[in-house]
């Protein structure tokens, strides 16, 4: 379909500058005087375009002038761009040839919503989470001189993010590249000032002549002139290290091996350019730290950067897509949100704790009411689970609010030091199973199997909302590890009341209906489900009676420890056993009945739904279960043609 008949695209007219530009190759013909228009140009864009279609936008408006500048510098793709987290590369995708695909991003079938490298060769490294830039770079830039030697001419640039920054991996890549000369420029784009405010007309100056040609040179013919001389050489070092440590907070990377450059203001399009250039001739590792304000351009999002991370369809024009009734249907995130501050209230050893993600987690209004029992630890997921092991050996009960994806970078943690101690730690699990237009980077589809393994643990599926409060409230009783995980988004509209009774490992058989003919005459089926595709299920239960199934549903609630007496006697009772769950098949849920039934002699064939062992696409909830045959009318599909009717 061609632009002009798309509605949901825009009109490139409106971006003379923007639109004439289809690699980097294109914006290095501008004359650096066109290269502040064009920055307009890509802001306008980048609002307009996500009001069209949703997506990540403060961060990306924040770093416009940055990813002019750094294509307009560098000759890239030769150069290599590595972007930390993601949610930054807009302005990156639509100047490297994908402008006018960007009407289809985070779409099945469209743009990824983060650098992909199967999606171009711009793209040099795939990512999703944090603090992997510095690391991937180096190792670029190391292969790179493995291959060439000294005639290695590459730059790798790592483009971190401050939060990033905070995240264990940044520093050990740090510590590593200080000591391998790598051809590395790593850098900072502090957009909350965490680390330093002195940005201004010093620090700019500053940064200028510590960047130049004449500086550079001086320095490195001081340094073989005085290196004979230790003591002068000794003297000369130190008086430049305390220059710099009175103007720029740049002492720590010094101490690593990397010469610092800044902070600079990285709005400031002219500033970058300048700096950018001098720091280019400069070999070795080097650090520039700018300091940019997050949703730069777009006032909302300034002085909202949280609320615009990421904004839905219609955000631009103040429209609201959800209905009344959708809005009454609570998501997941918001069933968690009411349960630890009810059980706070109730509990003073509750404390909550979250790497980085307060709003996502639904950590919002506890840290507001118990302030002193909420703790974010920054994007430092390994941290966070230590830290609730140690909270749990001196007597508290702590909550880690946690994604799924994030989980798997805290997996030794969960193993060394809470497992292996049998403490309770309860772990809230959010974006567990398919978590749609993120894609690949946060899919939720392995912790049943990754935590299933694990000695003493104890892993919870609720089906709906109100299992979910009452499967938390169950898990922070028990003095036991206790993995709770639940989806992202709604849940089907079941209320939260107070008449739902837990015991540990013990399912619950919701439904036995039968066709009301003999056995002969119909198919004895056990359905086994595991967390949220149960309302999937009795929507077509009706139609498997009518097809002439005599039909249990079993909602397992547990997959570890499981309900192994039911499991049993459900096999026995039924001819064919089908298990159902928001997880890889490949060691799930399911694997763990198969293993339960395996002891019985003459046991009923099993059959798994769940996810294929691969990596879903970018696409949202629903057309990802219609793909898989997770959605009601699919898992009819499949049941049908299972027992040939």
């Amino acid at each position: 379909m061609g632009a002009e008949s798309n509605t949901n695209n825009p009109d490139y007219s409106a971006y003379p500058l923007l639109e004439k530009i289809n690699s980097p190759d294109d914006l290095r013909r501008y004359d650096p005087q066109k290269l502040k228009t064009l920055s307009r140009e890509l802001r306008q864009f980048l609002l307009e375009s996500l009001n069209r279609t949703g997506g990540h936008l403060s961060s990306g408006l924040g770093v416009i002038e940055l990813t002019i500048a750094l294509h307009y510098v560098f000759n890239t793709p030769y150069d290599k761009l590595i972007w930390d987290v993601g949610h930054q590369a807009y302005p990156h995708k639509i100047l490297t040839g994908r402008l006018k695909q960007m009407h289809t991003i985070r779409q099945k079938g469209g743009l990824s919503g983060f650098p992909s490298r199967k999606e171009s060769n711009y793209d040099t490294f795939g990512v999703g989470h944090s603090s992997t830039s510095i690391s991937a770079a180096l190792g670029m830039s190391v292969a790179d001189k493995i291959r060439h030697g000294d005639a290695a001419t590459k730059n790798h640039i790592a483009i971190i993010g401050d939060g990033a920054m905070t995240a264990g991996m940044a520093f050990e890549a740090l510590n590593h590249a200080g000591d391998m000369h790598a051809n590395l420029l790593v850098i900072l784009n502090d957009n909350n000032m965490s680390i330093s405010p002195n940005v201004g007309g010093l620090s700019n100056h500053f940064a200028n002549i510590i960047s130049s040609k004449l500086y550079v040179s001086m320095r490195e013919n001081s340094k073989k002139l005085l290196s004979h001389v230790p003591p002068m050489w000794e003297l000369a070092k130190r008086t430049e290290e305390h220059m710099k440590g009175m103007i720029v907070p740049g002492t720590l990377f010094e101490e690593l091996g990397f010469n610092y450059f800044g902070p600079i203001d990285g709005n400031n399009l002219e500033e970058l350019l300048h700096t950018l250039e001098n720091i280019k001739s400069i070999k070795g590792p080097r650090f520039l730290h700018i300091v940019t304000k997050k949703g730069y351009g777009y006032e909302k999002a300034v002085q909202d950067p949280i609320n615009f991370h990421a904004v839905s369809k219609g955000y631009y024009l103040d429209k609201k897509e959800n209905t009344a009734a959708t809005q009454a249907i609570k998501t997941y995130t918001e069933v968690f949100s009411k349960w630890i501050c009810d059980k706070a209230q109730q509990d003073e050893r509750l404390v909550g704790i979250t790497p980085a993600m307060r709003e996502g987690s639904g950590l919002v209004e506890f840290a507001e009411q118990y302030p002193k029992r909420y703790y974010d630890v920054a994007i430092a997921e390994q941290h966070a689970v230590t830290f609730a092991a140690g909270l749990a050996c001196d007597g508290y009960k702590p909550v880690v609010a946690i994604y799924s994806s994030f989980l798997q970078r805290a997996y030794d943690q969960l193993i060394h030091d809470v497992a292996i101690q049998n403490l309770p730690v309860v772990f809230a699990i959010d974006r567990a199973g398919l978590v749609g237009t993120d894609g690949a980077t946060h899919t939720g589809n392995f912790d049943l199997s990754f935590m299933r393994c694990i000695p003493n643990m104890v892993i919870c599926t609720p089906a709906n909302e109100n299992e979910a409060y009452h499967l938390l409230d169950f898990a922070f009783s028990i003095d036991k590890p206790v993995a709770v995980r639940y989806p992202r988004g709604n849940g089907c509209g079941e209320e939260i009341t107070n008449a739902l009774k837990v015991e540990l490992g013990k399912a619950n058989v919701l439904s036995k209906k039968t066709t009301g003919k003999s056995s002969k005459d119909s198919i004895q089926v056990a359905i086994l489900n595991f967390g949220i595709f149960l309302s999937h299920i009795l929507k077509i239960e009706d139609h498997l009676i009518a097809l002439g199934i005599d039909l249990t549903i079993v909602d397992m609630r547990f997959v570890k420890p499981m309900d192994q007496q039911l499991v049993k006697q459900v096999a026995q009772e039924n001819q064919i056993l089908i298990t159902i769950e928001d997880n890889v098949i490949a060691g799930g849920a399911g694997s763990a009945v198969s293993e339960v039934i395996s002891e019985i002699e003459h046991s009923p064939p099993v059959y798994h739904f769940g996810l294929p062992d691969q990596f879903p696409e970018h696409a949202t909830q629903e057309e990802l279960y219609h793909q898989y045959q997770l959605d009601a009318d699919g898992l009819l599909q499949r049941i049908k043609h299972l027992l040939k009717l």
